[in-house]
C-alpha cells in the first residue's frame, strides 16, 4: 500500500490541484476536507500517513485543526499549508512539531519535496 494523504483546504479547486499533483506520483489522497473540524473527523476514521492543512480554513482553521490532531496522535505527520505574510503562524506551526511548510501559491516540486521530508 502507498503513502495515504489527506488534504485540508476550504478552497476545492486548491484540493483538486494537490490530488492532481499527488496522484501523479503515485501517492493515494485518502480524504478531503473544507474546514478543520472535518479535517480532524476524517484524521480520526482514515489515520492518514501525512495531512496537508492549510491554515486558513473557515470554523476552525488550520492551527486549531493541527494541535486537535497532534491531541490525537502526537506522531501524526503534518505539513501546513498558507499564503504569504503569516510569519507568526508558520513560526507556531514548526515549535508545535510540523514537519514542513509549503507557501502559496506553490511549485508541484515544492510539495512533493515537503512529503518526502515529512517521510524521513
Amino acid at each position: 500500500m502507498g503513502v495515504r494523504i489527506l488534504l485540508a483546504d476550504d478552497l476545492s479547486f486548491m484540493r483538486m490541484v494537490q490530488k492532481e499533483i499527488l496522484e501523479e506520483k503515485g501517492y493515494e489522497v485518502v480524504g478531503e476536507a473544507s474546514d478543520g473540524i472535518e479535517a480532524i473527523e476524517k484524521y480520526k476514521t482514515l489515520r492518514p500517513d501525512i495531512v496537508i492543512l492549510d491554515i486558513t480554513m473557515p470554523n476552525m482553521n488550520g492551527l486549531e485543526a493541527m494541535h486537535k490532531i497532534f491531541d490525537i496522535d502526537r506522531a501524526a505527520r503534518i505539513i501546513m499549508c498558507s499564503a504569504l505574510g503569516q510569519q507568526q503562524l508558520i513560526v507556531e506551526a514548526i515549535k508545535a512539531g510540523v514537519k514542513d511548510f509549503i507557501v502559496k501559491p506553490f511549485k508541484p516540486e515544492r510539495m512533493l519535496s515537503a512529503i518526502e521530508k515529512a517521510l524521513k
